[in-house]
C-alpha cells in the first residue's frame, strides 16, 4: 500500500503511496490506519488544514513545544514544494541535521514527521497546496519556530517571502530544546 522510506534522521520517513492514475484522472490514499499502526506510526489525529503558498514563498520552521508537540504527516495537492525537516531532539543521533525533500502533487510522496522536529518549505512551483495531520490540536502558547536561515540549509530562492513571525524565530544556535530522543 505504502512505500515507507526512512530518512536521515530516526523516526522521519518520506512516504510513497501507490498512485492509480488513469483517463478520469488520480486516486491516492495518503492514511491507512491498519497500515500506518503495522509500522509503528501515529493513527490518531486530531487536526488536519491546508496551505497555499506563491513561488518563493517560505513557511518555517515550526514546531509545538510539549505537551503539546505532535507527529505531522505533510504532503502536497498542487504544485511541488522544497521541505526541510530538522531534528530538535537533545541526544538523537541526528541532532541539529536537516533533512530535505522534494514533495510534489505529481509524485505524490509525502512526509512523516516526529515530535521533536521543526518543519518548513520552500514554494518551487507558481503556487503550491500542502496538507497537514498532526496528532494534536493547534496550541498557540505551545507554537514555537526556529529561523530557517539558521540551520545550514541551501534554499532554493534567493529572495524569500516571509511572514514576519517567520523571520522573527531565533537561530538554532541559540535554541534550549525541550525534546529528548528515545
Amino acid at each position: 500500500m505504502f512505500q515507507i522510506n526512512l530518512t536521515a534522521i530516526p523516526g522521519c520517513y518520506e512516504i510513497q503511496p501507490r498512485i492509480f492514475d488513469d483517463a478520469r484522472g488520480r486516486f491516492v490514499k495518503v492514511f491507512h490506519r491498519k497500515a500506518f499502526a503495522e509500522h509503528g506510526l501515529e493513527v490518531d489525529f486530531a487536526e488536519e488544514y491546508y496551505s497555499v503558498s506563491h513561488q518563493g514563498v517560505i513557511r518555517g520552521m515550526h514546531f509545538q513545544n510539549p505537551p503539546m508537540d505532535h507527529v505531522k504527516v505533510v504532503y502536497c495537492t498542487q504544485g511541488e514544494v522544497f521541505d526541510v525537516v530538522t531534528d530538535l531532539r537533545l541526544e538523537s543521533p541526528s541532532y541539529g541535521k536537516s533533512v530535505t525533500l522534494n514533495l510534489s502533487a505529481d509524485k505524490g510522496n509525502y512526509v512523516y514527521i516526529p515530535k521533536g522536529l521543526a518543519h518548513g518549505f520552500c514554494a518551487t512551483s507558481e503556487s503550491a497546496t500542502l496538507v497537514y495531520k498532526v496528532a494534536t490540536e493547534y496550541s498557540p502558547e505551545h507554537d514555537a519556530g526556529i529561523l530557517w536561515s539558521s540551520i545550514g540549509i541551501a534554499w532554493p530562492t534567493v529572495s524569500p517571502m516571509l511572514s514576519e513571525r517567520d523571520r522573527g524565530f531565533i537561530a538554532l544556535s541559540d535554541f534550549k530544546s525541550p525534546f529528548v530522543y528515545g
